[in-house]
């Protein structure tokens, strides 16, 4: 069936319903709030109720529809009518072995992208009645793990520092958030942009500039969802900051302090020996007068 003669199909569909006694005989129910993940399969849950009038009810038109803009007709994507199955790639029925006895009408999406985000229509004719509902879908994209970096490159405490942060894929729009190594938050310092890329995902870049004599010993930049919720991060760590080198001059401390011993050990060692001589020779000579 061609899918430009479905309007002229569900326009005689209406006059037929609206000429009925108005008792529903059919009904499609649809799940409201239907969600999807970017880049997976995504499900539109419908199914067909009929009251105990209708005995072993058989469908004999299904048409899955996107809505358009105001300015823009419904998009067609997959319809069931005399026993033949049509659409467009990527939609087709959730169960594979549906037939036209199998009341669960679902509509699956085999590769959820930003575009599929929106409100639908799902028709139904049947044997004893017909019905039209509508459904939509959100779709949510994970951000990748973010990367840092730093200008410049080669961090030392003689010159500020600026740290570049950015995260990419995700939607809708996060945030990135600042940490040192205390767990001391630095979001409030940073500058923060989103960009919305051209495959509807966005793109999150975050700056934090850092005084040269307030440079923490790591940073670690995080990405948070549009829920608050913590998806990944990133650690940069920084030598030569006050943190290593305190560390560095206890570590020489320690080294001095053991010298310093050793010194005293010896000395005490050399004395001792001077005073036994002293001794002997004291000894020796008040013998020598004795005798």
């Amino acid at each position: 069936m061609n899918m430009a003669s479905v309007g002229i199909l569900f326009l005689f569909f209406i006059v037929i319903r609206a000429q009925s006694e108005g008792k529903t005989f059919v009904k499609v129910e649809c799940k409201t709030g239907n969600v999807g993940q970017y880049g997976q399969q995504s499900m539109l849950d419908c199914v067909v109720t009929t009251t105990e009038e209708i005995k072993d009810p058989k469908i004999t038109v299904v048409a899955w529809k996107k809505k358009g803009s105001e300015d823009a007709l419904d998009e067609t994507l997959l319809v069931f009518h005399k026993g033949e199955t049509t659409g467009q790639p990527g939609y087709r029925f959730a169960e594979s072995s549906w037939n036209d006895r199998n009341m669960n009408i679902s509509l699956l999406i085999t590769n959820t992208t930003m575009v599929n985000s929106g409100d639908y229509k799902c028709s139904v004719m049947t044997d004893g009645g017909d019905d039209i509902t509508e459904t939509s879908l959100g779709v949510t994209a994970k951000y990748n793990k973010p990367t840092i970096r730093s200008i410049p490159e080669n961090i030392t405490r003689r010159e500020d520092v600026t740290l570049s942060c950015s995260s990419v894929g995700g939607y809708p729009e996060g945030q990135l958030r600042w940490f040192d190594e205390h767990n001391k938050e630095w979001t409030a310092s940073s500058e923060m942009e989103a960009e919305l890329t051209n495959d509807g995902l966005f793109k999150l870049s975050s700056k934090l500039s850092l005084l040269k004599n307030s440079i923490s010993s790591k940073y670690t930049c995080v990405v948070f969802n549009s829920s608050g919720g913590k998806e990944d991060e990133v650690t940069l760590e920084i030598p030569g900051t006050t943190t290593s080198e305190g560390q560095e001059r206890e570590k020489g401390s320690d080294q001095s302090s053991k010298i310093v011993a050793s010194v005293v050990v010896i000395g005490l060692l050399i004395v001792g020996l001077l005073l036994a001589l002293l001794i002997h020779r004291w000894w020796s000579q008040r013998g020598h007068v004795v005798v």
